[in-house]
């Protein structure tokens, strides 16, 4: 029986060399790196186009996909440095031409190309990727004409984002000169390669970012524009950056990219669109020379129709005044019956005198000096009997009979006994003075003594008799 150490039709337990043999066992890493340099020499450099699936940005940076097409399906890695420099945004679906070199990954036993460029596979892809942005900004409703601004009828100052260098400005600021000079503020910009799609929306946004009275003018209306171009000249407006930027913008906007027959996606998102920018420029401002033509148009008119009016007016008021009564005719009546009634006023106010003269001398004939006298007398007589009635009531005259009247501290007469005993201070009026006085409370024991009123003294008013007069007229009433 064979050893089965030794037998070489039998499968064997330890690997020995083979006489005979001489392929040497190699290691799985020196398999992985021969493949590694044999794939890298052979492909050093490939062009590969397929269609981007998978795409993915890693937070250092680095690009990872893959490339595919109807067979076959490669991995792909871009480092940072190179996915920096990119014209456009890759996304899934977008066939791409990637320019870069195969290797391999040991640590997955999987080959993938290294891409360091990466174009998109015609103008069929490129816009095939302009749709698919533009769905996706329309869907989040940034082309809406809901969302459009009103431009100002006669900006004071219009800012421009533009290439400082190249002839839309001058034939912006050319366009602005001939029809309404106007403050320009310029914002130097790249217009078309890495980069520029950052640069105008920077300046978008900086233009939206100054404030009103600041050291800078603000700007009452934008201009966005470039020169004509190729689809890949223009793709910094059609741009997501700039397109959000547009649209976010509080300032109305116009956009002017290109000729009359290209669109980019900054056209939609503007406030309104113009075929290029020197059209940019005529719609932002009005000819001032036929403003002054309206505004001397509307003059003349508004003159014309103040003279029409005033001319109806007069019109009107001479077809008035000759339906009108003359004066003589409307105060006619008036000043005769004025007259009569003057005339009456004079006839009454001679009876009323006449009438008023003969009482007054019927008056005067029964007036004689005796009656006066004796009218005189008697009130005299009266007035002393009064003022004697005066004299007695007067309250310090009892104070003479050796009285004393009791008065408060604060004011006023005492007249009973608990109003002194509540008082405490109170002040005795004499005849010739006053005595102050302490009152103590307790009560003390003694003769009760009734309180007299004082005697009411009647005044005795001495009344002549009458005498009978009859031979008195009667008193005639003067008026």
């Amino acid at each position: 029986m064979a050893d089965p150490l030794f037998d070489t039709q039998a499968g064997r337990l330890v690997a020995e060399p083979t006489p005979g043999d001489n392929a040497m066992a190699m290691s799985v890493g020196e398999l992985s790196g021969k493949l590694k340099r044999m794939v890298e020499g052979e492909f050093g450099h490939v062009r590969l186009r397929g269609e981007i699936s998978g795409y993915k940005r890693a937070t250092s940076g680095h690009v990872y996909l893959c490339l595919k097409d109807e067979s076959a399906v490669i991995d792909g890695v871009m480092w940072k440095g190179s996915a920096g420099s990119l014209a456009f945004r890759p996304e899934d679906g977008i066939e791409v031409v990637a320019t870069g070199r195969l290797t391999t990954f040991p640590g997955r036993s999987k080959y993938q190309i290294v891409i360091e460029r990466m174009e998109l596979a015609g103008a069929g892809a490129l816009m095939a990727l302009l749709e698919k942005l533009k769905a996706k900004l329309a869907g989040e409703g940034l082309f809406d004409a809901a969302a459009k601004q009103p431009l100002p009828f006669m900006p004071r100052v219009i800012g421009v984002v533009t290439s400082p260098t190249g002839a839309v400005i001058r034939d912006i600021l050319h366009r602005l000169e001939d029809r309404c000079p106007t403050h320009v503020l310029v914002w130097p910009v790249k217009v078309q390669g890495a980069g520029a799609a950052e640069e105008v929306a920077a300046a978008v946004r900086g233009f939206d970012a100054l404030p009103d009275g600041g050291p800078v003018p603000r700007p009452d209306l934008v201009i966005v524009a470039r020169g004509g171009g190729s689809i890949e000249d223009l793709w910094a407006f059609n741009e997501e950056v700039v397109v959000r930027a547009v649209a976010g913008c509080s300032i109305p906007i116009i956009s002017a990219v290109g000729h009359e027959t290209d669109t980019t996606l900054c056209d939609h998102a503007a406030d309104l669109r113009a075929p290029t920018p020197t059209a940019a420029a005529e719609i932002a401002v009005p000819v001032l020379a036929e403003l002054r033509l309206t505004l001397d148009a509307m003059a003349n008119r508004t003159q014309r129709c103040a003279r029409r009016y005033v001319e109806r007016g007069r019109e009107q008021l001479a077809g008035l005044a000759r339906l009108m009564p003359t004066r003589d005719r409307l105060l006619g009546p008036q000043r005769q019956r004025l007259d009569e009634l003057g005339m009456r006023g004079d006839r009454a106010l001679e009876r009323r005198v006449a009438r008023a003269r003969g009482e007054l001398t019927h008056a005067a004939g029964a007036i004689r000096p005796a009656t006066l006298e004796r009218r005189l007398e008697a009130g005299r007589r009266r007035l002393a009997d009064v003022g004697r009635l005066i004299d007695s009531l007067n309250p310090d005259r009892i104070l003479e009979r050796g009285y004393a009247r009791v008065e408060a501290a604060e004011g006023g007469t005492v007249t009973t006994a608990d109003a002194a005993r509540a008082a405490g201070a109170l002040s005795l009026r004499f005849r010739d003075g006053a005595v102050a006085v302490q009152v103590d409370g307790s009560p003390r024991p003694g003769p009760t003594v009734e309180p007299t009123a004082e005697p009411k003294v009647e005044p005795k008013v001495e009344r002549s008799p009458r005498r009978a007069y009859p031979d008195k007229p009667e008193q005639p009433r003067l008026i």
